[in-house]
């Protein structure tokens, strides 16, 4: 007789959402992505309660009108997203903060409590033409942590928002060495950290390693995997962010890694509420791909507990 299957542990912190990320969404207009209402309504079919708001414009940038649609769907907003290049000094500091100001307005409207910051890459998504250095100077790294500073206080101040600065692929906050870096050169009462496990897996990193080693940092996550096979020719080739997507880099749990039980079991016992935003890259992908990938995904976070 077989020993019984230990049930799943109980995931009360974490709050599972999903993102028009995962629904191949990575511009507010694009003839290749769904439009706004269907990606809405498939996010609340496959069970979500919880949205980002994804790339601003893509869904109504109209606080009333918003909360309408998402009310009519039990959906509720837990982020919006920028991008920045805050490495550039405080030259760029007022363009940034125009663009910001936008989202964390809508984002606060929608009573959500965080923004996604996500520095801007280094070498094209699509092209692979090297846009700066992989590396920052010193004097870079110096512009980067106090612009993140300023702006985590600035967005505290104005629209009570935390920031979480979300390590990316093709960017300057990447691998191990430079998200440690970055932390380290950070204030925790303003710049937390958004922990994408598949960006972070992509550039060498160990969520589960990172979540005990700078757990009062983890301000946020996103869930997704990547698969291995395709991650090594990325990587032997060189390969950009944008075309190692269409090779389908970034996979449905629980197909790749890292393993996703063992990093909210990890978030878990931070013993304070986060949410999990599952986030698969796919763009461009088939208008009827997203919604049964999202409804599995769904079916296997609660199987995790979650």
């Amino acid at each position: 007789m077989s020993a019984p299957r230990a049930a799943s542990p109980v995931l009360d912190r974490i709050r599972v959402g999903s993102a028009p990320d995962s629904w191949g969404v990575w511009f507010p207009d694009d003839e290749r992505q769904v439009p706004w209402q269907r990606f809405l309504d498939e996010v609340a079919d496959a069970g979500y309660e919880w949205i980002e708001l994804g790339p601003y414009g893509y869904l109504p940038t109209d606080p009333a009108a918003l909360r309408d649609e998402t009310a009519r769907r039990n959906l509720r907003v837990s982020a919006g997203t920028v991008f920045t290049s805050l490495h550039h000094g405080p030259d760029v500091w007022d363009k940034t903060w125009a663009h910001v100001s936008e989202v964390a307005a809508l984002a606060q409207a929608m009573d959500a409590k965080h923004l996604v910051v996500i520095p801007s890459f280094w070498r094209d998504d699509k092209t692979a033409e090297e846009l700066e250095p992989r590396e920052l100077t010193p004097e870079q790294w110096k512009h980067l942590t106090t612009g993140m500073q300023w702006l985590g206080k600035r967005v505290q101040d104005a629209f009570g928002l935390d920031i979480v600065v979300h390590p990316h692929a093709d960017t300057h906050i990447d691998t191990e060495e430079h998200v440690a870096r970055f932390l380290d050169g950070t204030d925790s009462g303003l710049v937390n950290l958004c922990l994408d496990t598949g960006h972070y897996a992509y550039c060498g990193g160990d969520s589960v390693k990172l979540i005990r080693t700078y757990g009062e940092r983890i301000g946020y996550l996103h869930l997704k995997q990547v698969d291995p096979d395709i991650l090594a020719d990325v990587v032997a080739k060189g390969t950009p962010f944008g075309p190692a997507v269409q090779q389908g880099v970034m996979c449905e749990p629980p197909l790749g890694v890292p393993a996703l039980p063992p990093v909210l079991e990890a978030a878990q016992e931070l013993n304070v509420d986060l949410f999990a935003i599952v986030e698969q890259d796919m763009y461009p992908c088939p208008p009827d791909q997203p919604f049964p990938i999202a409804e599995r995904t769904r079916r296997f976070l609660r199987s995790c507990g979650a």
